[in-house]
């Protein structure tokens, strides 16, 4: 019994959730992200679509689209 509760934290702890990939138009100029690559704002992006973390994103002060609200 003594040796659950240690190897239960261990465990619980060991697991982080899943990265969140967002889509931005860029690598410059980005003012939003987008959770679907296929996203009506991403339609008039020319300097192409790039893949990156939520956390990444949000960093730059990039802000959910409006058509994804």
């Amino acid at each position: 019994m003594k040796y659950i509760l240690p190897l239960l934290f261990i465990f619980l702890t060991s697991f982080s959730p899943p990265e969140t990939n967002v889509y931005i138009c860029g690598p410059k100029g980005a003012k939003k992200y987008h959770y679907n690559e296929n996203c009506r704002g991403l339609s008039s992006c020319s300097h192409g679509v790039v893949k990156t973390s939520l956390k990444e994103a949000q960093s730059y002060g990039l802000t959910l689209c409006g058509w994804e609200d």
